[in-house]
């Protein structure tokens, strides 16, 4: 019975501290009490829903002053689209309607400030009859035959 005594507890299944116990501002001083020694890093985007890493070349991105920006429809070619519909007696809510489109879409083409698409523009030169595109802008459109 000398294994057995009373005094003595024995404590089989003693788990140590929790992760977020162990970081603790508590945990930090004991440990530092007892002369432990301690690595603590900051985190530089904790709290934030960051996924990705800063690149390295962001101080070069930083430092680029070029503005880009997508090209624009002329004002030229929102001229010709202005007299061409007004010209075939439409309005642009009759011409948005006869190509599919919306009238905003029209409007942005007449005043310049549309991103050029060219489906969109050949829809335009099919229903008022004139180029948009290309050296000759504002000539009638020549109707190619089709193909048999």
């Amino acid at each position: 019975m000398a294994e057995s005594d009373w005094d003595t507890v024995t404590v089989l299944r003693k788990k140590g501290p929790t992760a977020a116990q162990a970081k603790s501002k508590q945990a930090i001083t004991a440990a530092q009490r007892r002369g432990e020694d301690l690595d603590t890093t900051k985190k530089w985007s904790a709290g934030q829903n960051k996924q990705h890493l800063v690149t390295k070349n962001t101080a070069k991105l930083d430092r680029e002053t070029e503005e880009l920006q997508h090209l624009r429809v002329s004002l030229e070619v929102g001229k010709v689209i202005q007299l061409g519909r007004q010209n075939s007696g439409l309005t642009q809510k009759d011409l948005a309607t006869k190509i599919n489109e919306k009238p905003q879409v029209i409007a942005d083409y007449e005043c310049g400030k549309a991103i050029p698409n060219n489906q969109v523009m050949g829809k335009i030169e099919r229903a008022i009859g004139l180029k948009l595109r290309g050296k000759d802008i504002g000539l009638p459109l020549e109707a190619k035959p089709k193909k048999k």
